[in-house]
């Protein structure tokens, strides 16, 4: 979700890949291609992975249109990645989710419709986040989401295959408490707790949200892989106007992040952290994603006549 109020920008175009060669150390393929998608109402990056030997394919952090004027939801974002998946003859494995967004609805119950048998998987600290919000929102205890809005919980450290691609799972708290990006070969899916260097982190003002926490996950777990490792972003928001961007290594983020270069400490990026957060305002979509995205992308339950509500709290 937005870490600074940059304005949107444009869409990526439609055939933008990017080919890695991985170590067989790292995994069981030589290597891989990652098209990324960008959403441009919420600055949202989703990426299609896949080996082109097998055809075995991911995706991670799908997005489910959603207008909250009108109230509708469309597909678009979900067709394109379906239209990549096909044109290639892919054949998807799972949907990874990196945490409970709070900017965008997933799209991962759109594409487990469209693919019987995609497996759809989160961190396994997302029930506390679903404690959270099950209070937030007053559900009563009977209709509370827990780990069965999931296909499956991953813990920290876990290697698991998604076909012949190898995915590792390193928890990166401090965004949310269930945060993880993910390993494969030398590409790390870091969500929303790291940007590109122009761009910071990540906020840490929602329920169970800690900076020091994102501290440790971004300078000690991420900063600690091999300087090439490569890095793609769960949003970009073009500062300046500038083209999109959504790579970037872990050397250029030790080097030039605006917000926790290598030689920052703790305490200076707490500091900075607590009050920029200070000053940021609610998602525009907060309150409908998170509804949505503790049931695992689910859109709730239509009534007698077919009508479906979303429920958040007023203040004041």
């Amino acid at each position: 979700m937005r870490g600074d109020p940059y304005p949107f920008g444009r869409a990526l175009p439609s055939k933008h890949y990017l080919r890695a060669t991985l170590s067989p150390e790292c995994v069981r393929v030589t290597h891989m291609e990652i098209k990324a998608f960008f959403d441009q109402d919420t600055s949202t990056l989703s990426y299609l992975v896949w080996d082109p030997s097998t055809f075995d394919a991911l995706v991670i952090d799908p997005v489910l249109n959603f207008d909250p004027a009108s109230g509708a939801t469309t597909r678009s974002s979900v067709v394109e990645i379906e239209q990549a998946i096909q044109s290639a003859g892919l054949k998807p494995r799972m949907v990874l989710e990196t945490h409970a967004h709070a900017d965008h609805l997933s799209g991962s119950q759109a594409l487990k419709a469209l693919f019987p048998g995609l497996k759809l998987a989160i961190g396994e600290r997302i029930v506390e986040v679903q404690r959270t919000f099950s209070d937030v929102f007053g559900i009563e205890p009977e209709e509370r989401p827990g780990a069965e809005a999931f296909d499956r919980l991953l813990k920290d450290g876990e290697v698991f295959p998604a076909g012949s691609l190898e995915v590792r799972v390193v928890a990166t708290p401090g965004h949310t408490p269930a945060c993880v990006s993910y390993l494969i070969g030398d590409a790390l899916f870091v969500g929303d707790a790291l940007f590109m260097p122009d761009s910071g982190t990540g906020r840490c003002d929602f329920p169970g949200g800690d900076a020091r926490r994102l501290y440790d996950s971004v300078h000690r777990r991420m900063y600690g892989l091999p300087p090439a490792t490569r890095i793609f972003v769960g949003h970009d928001y073009q500062p300046g106007g500038r083209e999109l961007r959504y790579q970037t290594t872990v050397s250029e983020e030790r080097a030039s992040n605006i917000q926790l270069k290598a030689e920052t400490t703790e305490d200076e990026y707490v500091r900075f952290r607590t009050e920029r957060d200070r000053r940021l305002t609610a998602p525009r979509l907060l309150y409908p994603s998170l509804y949505v995205n503790i049931r695992g992308g689910r859109l709730p339950e239509p009534d007698v006549r077919g009508r479906r509500f979303l429920k958040w709290p007023i203040h004041g």
